[in-house]
């Protein structure tokens, strides 16, 4: 039996739907999430997609959504003067031990990114009211697991662990986005959760 709830699992399926830009699958999560989870926990799984998978990908989720749920848009509310502050304590939140090095790493990329990383990505998204760290962190887990990014699934895998994911609950999020994953893509999820878990025991 999963670790997960009903309403869990129907939010990490909808962000893995959300990931296989498959259109049947979509519909499908959707409709399970309606079933399953509230309406602002819905709409914070597909608002936070846009932040790996792109503007286009999330509007279509929400226009499709809007027409199956009947709900309105609501008001945007969140100021943006807290962003960086608050985006810091996520993402330390997130990475802990290695979060100085990852400021560092992505700075070396490009210092823009760095900065959106922060303020953007964990201040205003990640960090909103809504929804918990440990979902999101999780429906990103599925979201990441479906795209076949081994290094970012790696990094989030643990980072749901850091802010106090279960091991079963990853595990429960694995088995809902796996279904949904191409082979390959399938097999390196679970060679990284693997890495993961024997990191986690002292192992590598």
């Amino acid at each position: 039996m999963s670790a997960l709830t009903a309403t869990e699992a129907a939010l990490v399926h909808l962000s893995a739907a959300l990931a296989s830009r498959d259109a049947i699958s979509l519909d499908g999560a959707l409709r399970r999430a309606l079933a399953e989870a509230e309406g602002d926990a819905v709409e914070e799984v597909v608002l936070q997609s846009y932040l790996f998978l792109g503007y286009p990908a999330a509007l279509n989720a929400f226009a499709r959504w809007r027409a199956l749920s009947g709900r309105p848009a609501g008001v945007e509310t969140e100021p943006s003067a807290s962003w960086a502050e608050r985006g810091e304590a996520v993402c330390r939140a997130v990475y802990a031990g290695q979060y100085e090095g990852l400021r560092t790493n992505i700075g070396a990329l490009h210092p823009d990114m760095e900065r959106w990383m922060v303020v953007e990505g964990y201040g205003k998204v990640l960090g909103r009211p809504g929804l918990p760290l440990v979902m999101r962190e999780l429906c990103i887990v599925a979201l990441l697991a479906v795209q076949d990014v081994p290094r970012q699934l790696y990094s989030h895998l643990r980072g749901s662990l850091n802010v106090g994911a279960s091991a079963a609950q990853v595990a429960g999020t694995l088995a809902e986005a796996l279904p949904l994953c191409s082979a390959e893509a399938r097999a390196r999820a679970e060679e990284t959760w693997a890495a993961v878990q024997g990191r986690s025991k002292g192992k590598i």
